[in-house]
């Protein structure tokens, strides 16, 4: 049984991988799951995630995390996700209970309870992550490795060198790259790639509760995604939960991975050191070829998984 805890900013395809995760309590056991200012504001991400979980009637500890960066004022990205951060079906109100304590505390109390070495989730910017690592750096010897969504080698999507994630708060993604911590890094270069087709989208129209969800999610991901170039959707969040449960749907490389926090153009640009004599450790494992057609039946069958409960 592998011990997770998500660290989130939903979003669409965050709110897929919540889901994917959830309905896997065989192999994976939440400890709980944390929001970060990113796609949206604190208060929106905060809320779309206690809409997610209360529509599958979970009972897994949900804590506010930080409003914004830890050094730039915080940048959204209603442009993918619409005003709510979440745009697309409608979620009647519910109770869905926070934690009151801090996060921080609770996070490390938590990861420090755990029975097994935990790994981290890491869904949006990595402002909360950077911030534990920080403040209490014992806890890395509770942290069996990183798997996150953020970077990308070759391009990146918010400028031409930058990917989302890490723009919103480079700093402290240079923390969490330096931490010395085993990191897999679901970038650009792999989420691309792992897309689901508008077909397959058509196909979970009705077909049950939580798969109809996801086809009302899916349905304003695709639309919003065609002014980005996208004629399928790239389900970017996944990726970092599908490794934990299938890491054979994907191939990478480890690399020396580097973030470069000064302003300008490349401000938030993560890259791999190739060079052949390169002595630095390699601190990431960086994915770059996946499965489509594995990685989207997973999300079906997790889907049906939940469907049926």
């Amino acid at each position: 049984m592998k011990q997770l805890w998500i660290d989130c900013d939903p979003g669409h395809d965050d709110a897929l991988a919540l889901l994917t995760s959830i309905a896997h309590p065989e192999q994976l056991s939440i400890l709980g799951v944390s929001t970060i200012g990113g796609n949206q504001t604190l208060e929106k991400v905060t809320k779309n995630a206690q809409n997610v979980l209360a529509f599958v009637n979970a009972e897994i500890p949900l804590v506010k995390g930080e409003e914004g960066p830890l050094v730039k004022p915080l940048s959204t990205a209603a442009e993918a996700h619409g005003d709510s951060g979440m745009d697309g079906p409608y979620f009647g109100e519910n109770t869905y209970p926070l934690v009151k304590e801090s996060f921080l505390h609770y996070m490390y109390k938590t990861i420090s309870a755990a029975s097994e070495k935990v790994i981290l989730v890491c869904l949006g910017p990595l402002t909360n992550i950077a911030l534990m690592l920080k403040t209490f750096p014992d806890i890395r010897e509770k942290i069996e490795y990183i798997s996150l969504m953020g970077g990308g080698i070759t391009h990146g999507n918010i400028t031409p060198l930058a990917e989302f994630n890490i723009y919103v708060d480079p700093e402290a993604a240079q923390i969490v790259f330096r931490s010395g911590l085993p990191i897999v890094m679901s970038g650009l270069d792999v989420t691309e790639k792992a897309e689901i087709t508008v077909e397959e989208i058509q196909r979970l129209k009705g077909k049950g509760k939580v798969s109809n969800l996801a086809y009302e999610l899916l349905s304003f991901y695709n639309h919003s995604g065609r002014q980005f170039g996208f004629v399928n959707s790239p389900i970017h969040d996944l990726c970092a939960v599908a490794y934990i449960l299938q890491p054979d749907m994907f191939e990478g490389a480890p690399h020396t991975v580097e973030v470069i926090t000064d302003d300008g153009l490349a401000r938030g640009l993560t890259f791999a050191d190739k060079r052949t004599n390169v002595t630095m450790v390699k601190n990431t494992f960086v994915l770059d070829e996946v499965n489509r057609e594995a990685f989207v039946q997973l999300l079906i069958q997790s889907l049906e998984i939940l469907d049926n409960k």
